[in-house]
């Protein structure tokens, strides 16, 4: 499986980085596309406390080592092999995803990488996953949440679950990470399941 993973300029960087990580040692996945936005970039660097970012190591800087599936591509090469529905990227997740972006993407705009990426997801049917978090939202939000729905993405609220009983905000966010790979159509080994009490 091919998959792009795109990462905006909203609150969230630790969310991309262990979706990162655990897509890059899923057998399951080929090939990972990754494409950061500046303002990604600048949330990365605050969030992840960070003394500086290159753009050219960001993979390694995200894993600890570098990553042989991963292909790190420039938001403002629009002419990417994803911008291309010829391109057989089979899904794609924005994590975080910025209300801006979604914005762009619920209205068709394609300034960027990422944006062109998405609309092609959508044109060609495919798996559009965005990780949005800003709250509250205003009707704005909420109404380019519902073309996005309409249009086949789906909206996956970064919303952590305590069903689980985590023993740790990392073991949260693991949990949160695994039920975005399995709307991908993975099988994370670790991801907890929900058996019923009776």
């Amino acid at each position: 499986m091919e998959i792009t993973l795109a990462i905006t300029g909203a609150s969230g960087a630790v969310y991309a980085q262990r979706l990162l990580h655990h897509l890059s040692i899923d057998p399951a996945v080929s090939r990972i596309n990754l494409i950061s936005s500046s303002a990604g970039m600048r949330v990365i660097l605050e969030e992840l406390k960070l003394e500086t970012l290159n753009f050219r190591t960001l993979p390694e800087t995200l894993l600890g080592s570098p990553c042989e599936k991963i292909a790190l591509l420039n938001n403002n090469d629009i002419g990417a092999r994803v911008a291309s529905g010829s391109s057989p990227v089979e899904a794609m997740v924005i994590v975080p995803c910025s209300m801006g972006t979604m914005g762009s993407i619920a209205h068709g705009v394609s300034r960027d990488l990422i944006q062109r990426a998405a609309d092609v997801t959508l044109k060609e049917r495919r798996r559009l996953i965005l990780v949005t978090r800003d709250s509250p939202l205003n009707l704005v939000h909420i109404e380019n949440m519902r073309l996005l729905t309409l249009a086949g993405a789906l909206i996956f609220p970064a919303c952590l679950a305590f069903y689980p009983n985590p023993q740790s905000l990392g073991e949260a966010i693991d949990q949160f990470v695994f039920r975005i790979m399995a709307s991908l159509g993975l099988s994370p080994a670790g991801m907890y399941r929900w058996s019923g009490k009776f």
